[in-house]
């Protein structure tokens, strides 16, 4: 049995149903698990390490819905960087079917690494590519190693060019084989319990990427295993147009048809929406996972976020793949959340006035999304808040630094409002995943070094 005593932090952000902020505030955790939340003062003297956060702020750890690691290695690709979603998929795809199992390892570490520095616990990754005999497991043991949670996705491609999709034949792969390694994946490394490290997802790529049979018959293996779904929908309005030619649908309504509307499916994106869509989420229970730069990056669009917010939708925070969005910082993710948000009510209420004008998103609102709403859209009950009985999986940031001068009547919300910073720690189930501000799990400066040799094998010959 190990134990942790955290105090004297500046603020404690519990995130409970509350919402209760504590002043003085720490945590005392048994074994990966928080038994006592509250006021410094009434905490226990002892314990096997102490933790002294003075000048910090402290939060439960942000948790990340949606991203594609292994796109680290594709960051800032000249024929890419002016390009909207399809033009940069078919860019980017002849790259990606160069990678081998060791590039998927050292992405997955370096997207971890950037994401548990900026705050980040628990991460989903979505994992649709498979070149050169890799494999979701070469992730997942990439992810144990640094020691943050992870949603292991298990993508698939099986529409080609050949057959009408957007992928090129050689990056697609046979449906029977598919559906054979998802079940191996979820047999040999999902974890139900609470305070799972690695959970399996089911996740065909897009509609535009597989097969309705797919779709039909991975939702049926999901819910025999009781396994979360999820796939990227109404990213984009091309989307809608490829959905009516190709199925006879939009997008909300072809999920319908391959029964993919359900509490147990999270879709990435859902940037294009209406009323009807939204009101059909928030009474089945789908998720989103918002990814406001990508969005943003790729001239998508702006998500409806307060109105489906406002329907009682589940949402969480992703910061999708970083090719398109060129960074995996989940606090900078939630202050982009804030501003686009209030930029499409800006937008919408352009003529509207006073109590008619939309509401504008808070900072504790986006900050809520990223965890609480993450934790939601992902299935899970134990993380997202910190209270009695949840896994000990938080992150704290000193305000006493040039970035927070002047903000400090509002420590909470000046994590947002200011600049984006670095977590000085990020723990997960009790363990240091970054202490004083740096990697403690991992060789950084290696990594770096085997990263950006990977990328430029992978770009030379573009």
């Amino acid at each position: 049995m190990s134990t942790l005593l955290v105090k004297n932090a500046m603020l404690l952000a519990t995130m409970d149903d509350q919402r209760r902020e504590i002043s003085d505030g720490g945590l005392f955790i048994r074994d990966g698990f928080i038994e006592q939340v509250g006021t410094s003062s009434e905490l226990p003297e002892t314990a096997d390490e102490i933790l002294d956060l003075s000048g910090h702020v402290l939060l439960p750890g942000l948790i990340n819905t949606h991203h594609h690691f292994y796109q680290t290695l594709t960051r800032a690709v000249p024929a890419a960087q002016n390009a909207n979603l399809f033009g940069w998929l078919t860019t980017l795809y002849p790259i990606w079917a160069g990678m081998n199992a060791e590039d998927i390892y050292i992405s997955t570490q370096t997207a971890l690494a950037e994401l548990a520095l900026s705050g980040c616990t628990t991460a989903s990754d979505h994992l649709y590519i498979f070149p050169n005999s890799s494999k979701l497991d070469d992730e997942i043991h990439a992810a144990r190693e640094i020691g943050v949670r992870l949603q292991a996705s298990r993508g698939s491609m099986s529409l080609g060019q050949s057959k009408g999709g957007l992928p090129p034949d050689s990056v697609v792969e046979e449906e029977d084989f598919i559906l054979q390694d998802s079940v191996r994946l979820i047999q040999r490394y999902h974890q139900a319990e609470d305070g799972a490290m690695t959970q399996v997802v089911l996740a065909p790529c897009s509609p535009f990427s597989v097969t309705g049979d797919l779709m039909r018959e991975t939702a049926k293996l999901a819910r025999e295993y009781k396994v979360q779904l999820h796939t990227h929908l109404a990213e984009t309005e091309d989307e809608d147009q490829f959905c009516l030619d190709q199925f006879g649908h939009k997008p909300v309504a072809y999920m319908e048809s391959v029964d993919w509307i359900g509490d147990d499916v999270w879709f990435a994106h859902s940037v294009h929406l209406n009323k009807e869509e939204i009101a059909l989420y928030a009474k089945i229970g789908c998720g989103v996972a918002h990814c406001p730069s990508s969005n943003m990056r790729l001239a998508s669009g702006i998500a409806p976020l307060i109105e489906m917010l406002t329907a009682g939708v589940k949402v969480g925070l992703g910061v999708d793949g970083s090719a398109s969005n060129d960074g995996s910082h989940m606090l900078g993710e939630v202050r982009q959340a804030m501003l686009l948000s209030r930029l499409g009510a800006g937008i919408t209420g352009a003529s509207l006035s006073g109590e008619d004008a939309p509401p504008l998103m808070t900072a504790r609102t986006a900050l809520e999304i990223a965890t609480r709403g993450s934790a939601s859209v992902l299935g899970r009950k134990d993380i997202g808040s910190l209270e009695i009985g949840k896994s000990a999986d938080f992150f704290a940031v000193d305000l006493n630094q040039l970035d927070f001068a002047g903000s400090l009547h509002d420590p909470l919300a000046a994590l947002v409002f200011c600049a984006p910073a670095k977590a000085n720690y990020t723990v997960v189930g009790g363990k240091f995943v970054v202490k004083d501000g740096q990697i403690v799990t991992i060789d950084l400066n290696e990594l770096i070094e085997k990263h950006n040799k990977a990328a430029a094998r992978l770009v030379k010959n573009l």
